[in-house]
């Protein structure tokens, strides 16, 4: 006799938690419920209620958030990457950032956490070479979250984006596994040539609020750029750097700057400065 399938919620630990979530923010907010319940106890999966949550915020007069749905929809079920990657942009977000205290805030409110995952799908459409679509995505997604992000830039997983606001991450930027961005931060070109001309950020890279890291540069992986910094050479791996324009300062601090958000300065930029 053949058993009964399980509900995805009774194998998928992240999904399960976040529908525990769900009911409980419900209980306690009942005004919140019809939010709540349309975009997470009424979704089949965490998959689903991310394509659901995309559409909702990306819908405008000039493309409907069922055209979105269906196209999300579509890009997450031809790569499983991407629902890999906002997974682990989820916990990143609830691992580094003290403001978030459950999963189902990140997915509902979190912009930051939002405007990465419509970056995964216009990045999708681009590498499929459906670019004005992309582009479109990319306008919408700029427009709601002011966070604009080229759909040709390559992004790795467990990246964290506090606050949401003033990114801009250009056409030939990369940006490795575990990097954690504060608002108001550049990956931008220098001049007008066309080619590669963005910055290449490492694994574990902390970047600052109001950094703006210029040209093809390499930040090398466990460093650390400082609020304001202004930087137009490559950073060496696990290295702090500060100012304008940045010069190292001191030790990245530790394997994974992105991981701890510490933004201290230790005694050594006290030493360099003088």
């Amino acid at each position: 006799m053949a058993h009964p399938r399980p509900h995805i919620a009774e194998c998928d630990p992240l999904w399960r938690q976040m529908r525990n979530e769900a009911e409980t923010a419900v209980a306690h907010e009942p005004i919140l419920g019809s939010i709540i319940h349309a975009g997470i106890l009424y979704q089949q999966s965490f998959e689903r209620a991310l394509g659901y949550r995309i559409s909702m915020k990306l819908g405008s007069a000039e493309i409907s958030a069922q055209a979105l749905r269906e196209i999300a929809d579509e890009a997450i079920a031809a790569d499983p990457q991407i629902a890999l990657a906002a997974r682990a942009d989820l916990q990143a977000v609830f691992d580094r950032d003290p403001a978030c205290h459950s999963l189902l805030q990140a997915l509902l409110f979190f912009k930051g956490y939002l405007a990465i995952q419509c970056y995964r799908i216009a990045h999708w459409l681009w590498k499929q070479g459906r670019h004005d679509l992309a582009y479109l995505i990319q306008m919408r997604m700029s427009e709601v979250f002011t966070v604009d992000i080229h759909p040709a830039a390559r992004i790795g997983r467990g990246l964290m984006i506090d606050h949401g606001h003033g990114i801009v991450i250009g056409e030939t930027a990369v940006v490795g596994d575990d990097v954690s961005i504060l608002h108001n931060v550049t990956l931008g070109g220098t001049g007008k040539s066309d080619g590669d001309r963005h910055p290449k950020i490492g694994n574990g890279v902390m970047i600052g609020a109001g950094a703006k890291v210029l040209g093809n540069i390499h930040v090398g992986d466990a460093s650390r750029i400082a609020s304001g910094s202004v930087v137009l050479k490559d950073v060496p791996f696990c290295t702090t750097v500060a100012g304008v324009p940045a010069r190292v300062v001191g030790a990245g601090g530790c394997d994974k700057p992105a991981s701890q958000m510490d933004q201290t300065l230790d005694q050594s930029f006290s030493d360099a400065a003088q």
